[in-house]
């Protein structure tokens, strides 16, 4: 398993992330305006000092050299919005918030995908198949930019039930993490249910319930297991599109999280923030694919490490 995490991470990490580097750089530079262009003017002996101490002076190549040595050291710069901090404490900041959100909307999306898929399962063509699933393709056929702000009208301003912005307290995480997690529930609910199906078909199971095994425990204990694995492999993408997609979210609900700082980055033209949060968010997504990976692999015998 070593060998393989090693592998995955030096032969396929290194590589994506240069090219993601490489392109995040250039085409964030090719796009019109600059960190301190604006409504006013600014005196060119001004601008042209602000460019010489960010060294946005010197050919591009050369800048793109220097990124490059200066992120091989952990560095990501300063941010233009903020001078005063660095990228890396901004992300250090904020991340904590977005992951929380994320994971509550991951823990939402597997409790709710999979509890409808099993049941579905068990009773396929019937209505406790087709009122599950027909519930969870909400989550589809509804964007988070629509779905929020009928929560925030429903709950938050007629029920008066949770907070409608802010992250202070516990009741408001739940309309983010619904908002947020809903799109997720419907494929892992239907992943569920064609894991489970293909698992309660097999000679086993019908072995166990000859055998007179509780229905429970044919279920938990020897289904749920083969049943969960495409579940797993659809993990890593979905605590991946979770964590990273919750720009929408956080700025209905007014959430202090990295995907602000990437909005106000990107209108800014903050060249060294949106670098750091692309690559930040880059190497998250291939370590949380790499860690689904070693999970699935462990859980399905058929498998290997190579």
């Amino acid at each position: 398993m070593l060998k393989f995490v090693l592998k995955r991470l030096f032969f396929e990490t290194v590589p994506s992330l240069l090219v993601i580097i490489t392109l995040t750089f250039f085409l964030i530079r090719i796009a019109p305006g600059g960190p301190f262009s604006g409504e006013k003017s600014i005196d060119p002996q001004v601008l042209a000092a602000l460019n010489a101490h960010y060294g946005l002076d010197k050919p591009l190549l050369v800048q793109y050299v220097n990124y490059l040595g200066n992120i091989s050291h952990g560095d990501f710069g300063p941010s233009f919005k903020y001078p005063n901090r660095s990228v890396t404490e901004l992300i250090g900041q904020a991340f904590p918030v977005s992951l929380e959100l994320g994971l509550c909307a991951l823990i939402f999306a597997v409790i709710v995908g999979v509890g409808a898929g099993v049941i579905a399962a068990l009773r396929p063509n019937t209505f406790s198949d087709f009122a599950p699933m027909s519930l969870a393709m909400i989550g589809i056929c509804v964007p988070t930019f629509v779905l929020g702000p009928l929560l925030v009208l429903v709950f938050g301003l007629h029920l008066e039930i949770f907070n409608v912005s802010g992250w202070v307290f516990p009741r408001d995480r739940v309309l983010p993490a619904l908002t947020l997690g809903m799109a997720y529930v419907a494929y892992i609910a239907r992943l569920t249910r064609g894991g489970m199906l293909e698992m309660l078909f097999q000679d086993f199971i019908r072995t166990a319930r000859a055998k007179g095994v509780s229905e429970f425990n044919v279920i938990v204990k020897h289904a749920l297991k083969g049943g969960l694995l495409p579940v797993v492999s659809f993990l890593g993408p979905a605590a991946a599109g979770l964590i990273t997609g919750s720009f929408v979210v956080e700025t209905i609900f007014q959430i202090p999280g990295l995907g602000r700082f990437f909005v106000m980055a990107a209108f800014n033209r903050d060249y060294t923030m949106i670098m750091g949060i692309v690559l930040f968010y880059a190497f998250l997504i291939i370590i949380l694919n790499t860690v689904v990976d070693v999970v699935l692999t462990m859980l399905n015998p058929r498998l290997k490490f190579k």
